[in-house]
């Protein structure tokens, strides 16, 4: 470089970073510029840069960069005061912004007016450093270029030199209004250029309901904001719920509450998080939140059903010591209370749900009976009126009729999540000896399930099938149980027992020599044996096997000892 060229250019740079005709609104200005220290999962220093606050209470602007990986941060500012950065507002990493609130530690601080206006071409722009001197050093220089970036705003080149360090520092108005964040310039000419991002377009980040899968805030450890609106942060909450950890969950759950403190939805979801906490004080955080999320609440029968609902799973947690008064009288009262103020479905199932658990089957199907009869039926509401009433001992074509029900609200072909109510079907059309439909329901389920299947299915269905006089099948069904539980010796019996039905009595025979052979000490294995010999006119040898199933407990063997071996 000649001597003139390097005079130039030192000439320029001492324009550029000038403390002489410094505007009047400056030195207030600078009060609002402050230092960020970002700090890794390890409690070690991970960044350093800069912010400014646009808000008296603790709104500010920064680079986005400076904050990845960071799980927290702090401010100096320019008077060496330190304040956390309690949460983020928003971010995006393509122009290198980001909206944090600090935990500011006076009522208000010092903040810069976002200027309302994009500043024209080749009008006088302002760069603010930080500094903790009372000087009023800055840098001075010219808009070059304004690029759209988004609907409504900019992306700007400056005629001006960004000295290290001093990336999202303001860029200043003449009337003292920042409209940009100071980047590098990624080219060549890093002495005569850099950029600005616009200000208005980083206050226009926000937290959305889906912002908890954004890839860029995921890359910060420190709190998200919620979104504005109550019914946004549900939804992030909710999402929140089965992604985030448990700290991270209650955090902002404690954020929700803390900026909806009306909403009993908040109390009733972090009481839902300390409910199956490990400490007497998880659960008097939930106690507490139950109790706050009644006294706020406008509608109370939710409340009163939402706790409801929180009592009763705990207590079918099974508990080994139930805390206070949370048992399921206590769960019922609530339900109770929420059916007093409105009677909707959803409370009676509830209700329902609470007296089967106390075993109070035929109040619960009394319930059940109301929900079947309302909007709220459904294949599970039908479902559990059939369970109640079998457990309750009633009629089993009832319990049939209620299933039939059941999976009359699936449409046809039945779909694969009916097949666990087919399969209960089948065995209640089993209990009411209804062997055909029973032996029909498992082989729809069969199909339902596509063939996977297991050693019990095919011997629930060979009984069906024995029962409806199907021999073969049921010959068919209880070889393949064995097959794939050989060393179930029930199933083997079972063989046994069907060939002696159908007149196979070498066949059977032959099987229980097997079994005894397997379990010499399986006693029902010579009680079939004796029979199958004494239908082969072995009845010494009958009489011997009937002794061992004596001797091994088998009770079924003395009316046959009485009538073949006098």
């Amino acid at each position: 470089m000649n001597r003139r060229l390097l005079l130039v250019l030192v000439g320029v740079l001492a324009a550029q970073w000038s403390i002489a005709q410094a505007p009047k609104w400056m030195e207030k200005a600078k009060r609002s510029i402050f230092s960020i220290v970002t700090y890794d999962q390890n409690d070690k220093i991970l960044n350093t840069g800069n912010g400014f606050f646009v808000t008296e209470d603790g709104i500010a602007l920064s680079d986005c960069s400076l904050f990845n990986n960071a799980t927290r941060a702090v401010i100096v500012t320019s008077d060496g005061k330190q304040m956390p950065i309690d949460v983020i507002l928003g971010a995006n990493s393509m122009y290198d912004v980001i909206k944090f609130h600090v935990a500011i530690t006076e009522k208000k601080v010092s903040a810069l007016q976002i200027a309302t206006t994009s500043p024209a071409i080749d009008s006088e722009v302002y760069l603010l450093p930080y500094s903790t001197q009372k000087d009023r050093t800055f840098a001075q220089g010219k808009i070059k270029e304004a690029a759209k970036a988004g609907e409504g705003y900019f992306y700007y080149t400056l005629s001006m030199s960004l000295k290290d360090k001093m990336v999202s520092c303001p860029v200043m108005n003449a009337e003292g209004q920042v409209f940009g964040l100071a980047q590098k310039s990624s080219g060549r000419d890093t002495t005569t250029i850099c950029y600005a991002a616009s200000a208005d377009f980083a206050m226009s980040q926000k937290i959305g309901p889906f912002s908890f899968n954004d890839i860029t805030l995921k890359k910060i450890g420190i709190p998200k904001a919620l979104p504005d609106t109550e019914e946004q942060a549900l939804v992030t909450l909710y999402m929140a719920s089965t992604q985030a950890t448990p700290d991270e969950y209650r955090k902002l759950l404690d954020n929700f509450v803390k900026q909806y403190p009306n909403s009993s939805d908040g109390y009733i979801r972090r009481a839902t998080a300390y409910i199956y906490g490990t400490s007497d004080s998880d659960l008097d955080k939930a106690n507490a939140d139950m109790q706050q999320a009644i006294s706020v609440a406008t509608k109370k029968d939710d409340a009163y059903y939402n706790i409801s609902k929180l009592i009763y799973s705990y207590q079918l947690s099974k508990p080994e010591k139930t805390y206070k008064d949370w048992t399921l009288d206590k769960a019922l009262e609530y339900a109770q209370k929420a059916l007093t103020i409105d009677p909707l479905p959803v409370y009676t199932q509830l209700e329902g749900d609470i007296l089967f658990a106390q075993q109070k089957f035929a109040e619960a199907l009394v319930a059940y009976e109301k929900v079947n009869q309302s909007n709220l039926a459904s294949p599970v509401t039908f479902f559990s009126a059939a369970k109640t009433k079998e457990f309750a001992g009633g009629d089993p074509k009832e319990v049939v009729v209620l299933l039939d029900s059941c999976l009359a609200r699936y449409p046809q072909p039945l779909p694969t999540e009916a097949a666990a109510f087919v399969l209960e079907r089948a065995q209640a059309n089993m209990n009411a000896e209804q062997f055909r439909p029973a032996l029909a329901d498992y082989d729809t389920y069969y199909d339902l399930a596509n063939g996977k299947v297991n050693d019990v299915f095919y011997q629930l269905r060979e009984q069906a099938a024995l029962k409806s006089k199907q021999y073969q099948r049921a010959l068919d069904d209880i070889a393949k149980a064995i097959e794939l539980n050989p060393n179930e010796i029930l199933y083997r019996a079972e063989q046994a027992a069907v060939n002696l039905r159908i007149g196979r009595y070498d066949e059977a025979l032959k099987i229980t020599k097997e079994i005894v052979t397997k379990d010499p000490k399986y006693a029902e294995g010579y009680r079939l044996m004796g029979i199958s010999q004494i239908q082969l006119k072995m009845n010494a040898e009958a009489c011997t096997s009937f002794a061992k199933a004596k001797e091994l407990g088998d009770p079924n063997v003395d009316e046959l000892i009485s009538k073949h071996c006098k």
